[in-house]
Order: structure tokens, then C-alpha cells, then sequence
């Protein structure tokens, strides 16, 4: 099942002709969740062969330009396709304008509904779920009110190992009951085993009651797959704890470790500083992106990165990153 990342810019502030603004699309399981839309997204996208009309989400981080310039265009791409499912857009409560704007004077003939939901929180909040996934956001450090997000897939129910369905004999109900999580209680005077299928045990019933631990019984069958986007920020002491574990986090490293006077002045982070929260989270995997337009190329930044953080990559543009499962047994 998909859980797949598509980096469609990896500019900050200022396009350049490798590097598109930001703009990110995961794919869960076939539903686009699409992460900031800066200028040219439709065009990555077009390059990409994703589907306009697939998108059911938008996510924006926050109200600078080079994370959502592109929404205006997509959102009348849209329409002219035909639209008529509901978008939910998920952004900083200063979206309102700017999307008030938009209806006003370009939204004439959109058959399809947003559902804007303002972003207010000051800790890691569910805005989305169904019954497989969920979308959370959070605040992140920068000029303007920003967020970050996590989508994660939910605890799959647990496997029952066969050896414990003989051994106990498990019914169905007990069967149901393992999967849920829980443990399986039989009150005193139930067997132990089937005793029929039992030859080296006493076919009698127990004195007190017999718990069968879900611990020994059953087993997750995969560590569910997460996503955390932390871009535009400047290092602060929560965000390792709130992407803590994610399979893959994908965090701004807009400038080198000797730019670290410049990163702070303008609440970005250096390779460095993205690579400690990496490391303090104790993450999977990370990508790193928003590169400034100072460096034609930001090869070298791997090596900063990498020597705190040995999982990390660099984004590039059009860049398809598998996000795979860990498998349990």
C-alpha cells in the first residue's frame, strides 16, 4: 500500500532554475495529501503524473509566498477540470484573507466545496483522520505563525499466532479479543488446553482464573508508517519530542553550519541544527530541503549533515521517496 513522497520544490524564498518553491504531495494509500504549494506546483505535478483532482487535502505551512504562490492557479485548475468533490485545506488562521480573496475574484464557477480549517494549536493536535490515517499539526518557530505536520497511519490490529490458537484452543471471541490488544481471561475451571490435542498435560480445569497474555499470544504485524514536515523553523526544544519516532521526517536546512548567525536572524536552521533534531527524535530517516539560492549547489551540506545524522539524504526536485514499512513477527 502507498506511502509515497513526491518533492515537487526544494527552493526557499527564491526559485532558481534546478529548484522549485516548496511544494510536496504523499500519497497514502492512494489519497494526495499535499504539503505548501509554492509557485509552479501544477507544473511539478504535471512532471510527476499526479492527479489534480486526486488531492484531498491541502496543507499549508504558512503565508510566505514561496510556500503557496502556486494555490491560486491549482485551485482554478481545479474548477476548469470539473471539481466537484470537497478539498479540505488545513493553514494559519491569517489563510482567511488570502482565501476570501481568491473566491471573490476568481471563484465564479467552482462546483466543488472548501473546507478550510484554521490552524491555532501550541502542541501536536489531530485535524484529519479516518479510519486508517491521521493528520496532525503543530507550531514550528519562525517569523510568522507556522506549522509543521505528521500523517501517520493508525495501529493495525494485532496477528494471532497460530501456535497459540493450538495451543489454548482460542475461540473466536478470544481470537477477536487478542486482536483488539487485549488479553484473554478465562475464569477458574476452564481448561487449559483442548484436551484432546493435549497429551503431556493434565486434561483438567484451572483453580483460578487462566490469562492468556496478548503479549505472548499476539503481535503487531508492522511498525505503521509516519511523515513529519517541519519547514520553516528555527530549532526549539519541543519539536524533537512531538516527531519523535517518525519513519521519515523531512526538515528545512536552508543554510550550511557556517551560516548560523544568519539562520537565527531569520528563524531558519542550519544543516546542523536539522540533523540534532533528527538525531534528538531519534527518527528513521532524514530529507532535508529549502535550500538558499546562495549555493548553486548544496552537495556539501551532506557531509554536515551526516556527520551527526548518518540517515539523511538531500531533496531534490522530483525526487519519489518510498516510505517503507517495518515488519514485526
Amino acid at each position: 500500500m502507498n506511502f509515497t513522497l513526491n518533492v515537487l520544490g526544494t527552493a526557499s524564498a527564491l526559485p532558481t532554475t534546478e529548484r522549485y518553491p516548496s511544494a510536496q504531495v504523499l500519497d497514502v494509500r492512494g489519497r494526495l495529501f499535499m504539503i505548501d504549494c509554492g509557485e509552479g506546483a501544477q507544473m511539478q505535478m504535471r512532471r510527476a503524473g499526479l492527479s489534480f483532482l486526486k488531492i484531498e487535502h491541502i496543507c499549508l505551512s504558512h503565508i510566505h509566498g514561496d510556500h503557496l504562490f502556486g494555490l491560486f492557479g491549482l485551485l482554478s485548475t481545479m474548477g476548469m477540470l470539473g471539481r466537484s468533490s470537497q478539498l479540505n485545506i488545513y493553514a494559519p488562521k491569517n489563510f482567511h484573507p488570502v482565501l476570501e480573496f481568491f473566491l471573490n475574484t476568481f471563484g465564479e464557477g467552482l462546483r466543488f466545496e472548501i473546507n478550510y480549517v484554521p490552524l491555532e494549536m501550541e502542541e501536536p493536535e489531530t485535524v484529519y483522520e479516518n479510519k486508517t490515517v491521521e493528520l496532525l499539526a503543530f507550531p514550528l518557530n519562525h517569523r510568522v505563525e507556522t506549522f509543521g505536520f505528521i500523517i501517520r497511519e493508525k495501529m493495525p490490529p494485532f496477528n494471532v499466532h497460530k501456535e497459540a490458537i493450538a495451543k489454548y484452543g482460542l475461540t473466536i471471541a478470544e481470537i477477536g479479543a487478542l486482536k483488539r490488544g487485549e488479553d484473554v481471561v478465562r475464569p477458574a475451571g476452564s481448561m487449559t488446553v483442548p484436551c484432546a490435542e493435549n497429551d503431556f498435560k493434565p486434561c483438567s480445569g484451572t483453580s483460578e482464573p487462566l490469562v492468556i497474555p496478548n503479549s505472548e499470544a499476539a503481535y503487531i504485524p508492522y511498525v505503521p508508517r509516519s511523515y513529519a514536515y517541519c519547514s520553516d523553523t528555527a530549532p526549539f526544544p519541543e519539536l524533537a519530542e512531538w516527531v519523535k519516532g517518525v519513519t521519515l521526517m523531512y526538515h528545512e536546512s536552508t543554510f550550511p553550519a557556517e551560516m548560523a548567525e544568519m539562520a537565527e536572524k531569520t528563524f531558519h536552521s542550519t544543516t546542523l541544527q536539522a540533523a540534532q533534531t533528527a538525531k534528538d527524535a531519534g527518527v528513521g530517516r532524514l530529507l532535508v530541503g529549502h535550500y538558499s539560492s546562495r549555493f548553486p549547489s548544496v552537495d556539501f551540506f551532506l557531509d554536515e549533515l551526516r556527520s551527526i545524522f548518518s540517515e539523511t539524504d538531500l531533496a531534490h526536485d522530483l525526487d519519489v521517496v518510498e516510505i517503507s514499512y517495518i515488519r514485526k513477527s
